[in-house]
């Protein structure tokens, strides 16, 4: 008879990280986490954090382990939580199920857990090995790990262009650039943000409705799952009339602006889906995008998408706002005349701005290119 193969810790925690995966786009604001239960070199139970509010992935793994978790060994993509929130702290179930080791990937970065998880654990009598797959883990959370540690959450701005670098003709006609395969990806890209903001031109000229439409992201998810994102729009001077489509769908809406006495989208105010946020004072008389980021990761939103024009793109870029550049490039050619991908006033070498590439590649007939600033700027 063969012996089995005695898989890994990286094996294991590989699985963990896929179950973990299936929460990409219904977690928020909590993290992306997976679980699975190992003993005599078998799975024996597994489970993934589904939706804000359920079961944490190591209570669906324990249940269906049963009394086979005693001795056994749990893998673990985010360090247990040890506090009661909306659910009892998981550190607590898995030393009652009576494990005898849990391997994480990462410590969790929020300050209620902190290493408490994994001591609360070692004080338990169990033994606990970290870092396992920790760079894997951690890709899968950057938005939530970033609110943690900097208050602020992952920005992300989703440009389209054509390879000469533009994303509009003069007119402002845009639709479309990229083909069906590109537009399907943004569904997703826009599916797993918890907010997508954009500003009042792009309203104005696109009409856009700014919602996830789930027929169009092929991803298979039970519906209770789908979530719709905060939509944001940036309306400083409150060009908006509330008869836009994107006050005609449902979900949430939070509008940006500098003086809210001068508002005119009642209609939308009155249906109740509509939120205003008032924006400290600035010296452009613009809103505060720093300041408004903040409020949004207050508000527990992990991730952001900035779907927006020229202008307003560069506004978070010269911010130092952006975390991900993410730029889809279809072949063809708008033309000198046609807009840009983005309006920064460099005039010198001195002043460009550096990015680093993280992935390349086909969706459909157009490229996806995924882009993070450079640490070290010139000059």
């Amino acid at each position: 008879m063969n012996t089995p193969i005695e898989h890994s810790d990286e094996y294991w925690m590989a699985k963990a990280l896929r179950l973990a995966e299936r929460g990409l786009y219904s977690t928020s604001p909590n993290p992306r986490v997976g679980c699975v239960i190992v003993k005599d070199n078998r799975l024996i139970g597994e489970g993934w954090h589904q939706q804000a509010g359920g079961p944490h992935a190591e209570v669906h793994a324990l249940r269906m382990a049963g009394d086979q978790a005693q001795h056994a060994t749990a893998y673990v993509t985010l360090e247990p939580c040890s506090h009661f929130g909306r659910t009892p702290p998981c550190a607590n179930a898995l030393a009652a199920a009576g494990v005898a080791r849990v391997v994480g990937a990462c410590r969790d970065p929020n300050p209620q857990v902190g290493g408490r998880g994994f001591q609360h654990l070692r004080d338990a009598g169990i033994e606990v090995t970290e870092s396992c797959l920790q760079a894997q883990a951690e890709a899968l959370n950057t938005g939530f790990i970033q609110r943690m540690r900097s208050g602020l959450p992952w920005v992300s701005i989703k440009l389209a262009q054509s390879l000469d670098g533009r994303t509009a003709m003069a007119s402002g006609a845009s639709q479309w650039i990229t083909g069906p395969d590109a537009r399907r990806d943004v569904q997703r890209l826009r599916a797993r943000s918890c907010a997508v903001i954009t500003g009042a031109s792009s309203v104005l000229i696109d009409n856009p409705s700014m919602t996830v439409r789930p027929a169009e992201t092929g991803i298979e998810q039970p519906e209770h799952l789908w979530r719709q994102p905060l939509r944001v729009v940036i309306d400083g001077q409150q060009r908006l009339s509330g008869n836009e489509k994107l006050f005609n769908q449902s979900g949430d809406i939070l509008l940006a602006v500098t003086d809210p006495t001068r508002v005119t989208v009642q209609r939308a105010a009155e249906l109740g889906q509509l939120t205003l946020w008032q924006s400290p004072p600035t010296r452009s008389g613009k809103v505060d995008l720093p300041a408004l980021l903040q409020f949004l990761a207050a508000q527990g939103h992990n991730e952001v998408l900035v779907e927006s024009g020229a202008h307003l793109a560069a506004a978070f870029v010269e911010s130092g706002l952006v975390n991900e550049l993410v730029l889809y490039c279809a072949p063809t050619l708008l033309g000198s005349s046609a807009r840009p991908l983005l309006v920064l006033p460099l005039e010198s070498m001195q002043q460009q701005m550096r990015w680093q590439w993280q992935d390349i590649r086909m969706i459909g007939n157009d490229l996806r290119l995924t882009l993070r600033p450079e640490q070290d700027q010139p000059g």
